[in-house]
């Protein structure tokens, strides 16, 4: 059957030129991929620096010359300066501390530790004084009236108790903590800062009846030679560390705390020879040895609680808090470090001897 239409009609004809190209891609077919970037209409090349990325409402546009600026370094800290005559001056001070404490056990003896406790009870004093005006507890005033009453329990029952001991001081050490947190849990102002002031309390109360185990020391068999052992190693310690430090620095273990290491290396070291003299002149159950090893325990307590308080004192001056008075500041180091050495020499006495 053929069709009732001619195929030519109402078709153009095809004309004799090329076949022309279609003005957009065709239907169905992607466009060819691009070999280059596009020119710009003066017919350069747009140049970019880096991956594009969105830029935010708001923001200005990034230009090809803009560069990151490069993060500043470090600035190195500067150490603190040694300062000579302090030094000096809170190793005479040390030095005389230690002295005290000699020979106020030298006055101990059976029925007559009065004397020895009154001594005992001035340094007691003397560590609230400091140690409050140094860490200041939120309640000032409260913290040092409870340590105080601390120090006259602690001291009434190393003397009055039957048995020479620790437990009646452990009691004190716990109610008088208890009642420091107590009376500033009652004050409403004092209630926020509670929980900063836990540890101050604890090291404040807990100081004080530290010094009365010397008490208790001096009631027990050699217990008088033990302190003077400990008590000298300890004193010697501290005043050549201070010395040392007034002299040579050197290596400073933060530059933030005026201390070398030196200093205690030397301190230790010197007061565990003096501690082994001493041994060979005392008496049975004493040995330059054993003289040397309750006495290097002593001197090494007594350094690093020093220097423990120098890196408190250095860490409060960094967090921004204002210095304290300046003579309780230096004090202290060494009332700390002999708070320290007196349960270390208790303990030494129970082990070795």
């Amino acid at each position: 059957m053929f069709p009732s239409s001619s195929p030519e009609a109402g078709r153009d004809q095809w004309p004799d030129g090329p076949r022309p190209e279609p003005s957009g891609p065709s239907r169905g077919q992607p466009p060819a991929p691009r070999t280059g970037p596009a020119p710009d209409d003066d017919g350069e090349r747009r140049e970019r620096s880096g991956p594009r990325r969105a830029r935010r409402a708001g923001e200005p546009a990034r230009r090809p010359d803009d560069e990151p600026d490069d993060e500043p370094d470090e600035e190195p800290v500067e150490p603190v300066e040694v300062r000579r005559p302090l030094a000096l001056t809170v190793a005479g001070f040390a030095a005389l501390l230690g002295v005290g404490l000699v020979l106020g056990a030298q006055t101990a003896g059976p029925g007559h530790r009065l004397p020895f406790a009154f001594v005992v009870f001035g340094v007691q004093l003397l560590f609230v004084l400091a140690w409050t005006m140094a860490m200041r507890p939120p309640a000032l005033l409260l913290v040092a009236a409870v340590s105080a009453g601390a120090a006259v329990a602690a001291d009434t029952a190393a003397v009055q108790t039957d048995v020479a001991g620790l437990a009646p001081l452990g009691y004190v050490a716990a109610g008088g903590f208890a009642l420091g947190v107590l009376g500033q849990l009652v004050r409403r102002v004092d209630r926020v800062r509670v929980t900063d002031s836990l540890g101050s309390t604890l090291l404040i109360v807990v100081g004080v009846v530290a010094f009365a185990t010397l008490i208790v020391l001096s009631r027990i068999p050699a217990g008088t030679q033990a302190i003077t052992v400990c008590l000298t190693a300890s004193a010697v310690a501290l005043t050549v560390a201070r010395l040392t430090d007034a002299v040579a620095p050197w290596p400073r273990l933060a530059p933030q705390v005026p201390r070398g290491a030196a200093g205690v290396v030397a301190g230790a070291m010197v007061g565990t020879l003096v501690s082994a003299v001493l041994g060979s002149y005392l008496v049975t159950p004493f040995t330059p040895t054993r003289a040397a090893i309750i006495g290097l325990v002593a001197a090494v307590t007594a350094v690093l609680a020093d220097l423990a308080v120098g890196y408190a004192e250095a860490g409060r001056l960094m967090a921004g808090e204002p210095p304290t008075m300046w003579v309780a500041r230096h004090m202290q180091g060494p009332l700390g470090g002999f708070a320290l050495a007196a349960p270390a020499a208790y303990a030494m006495c129970k082990l070795v001897l």
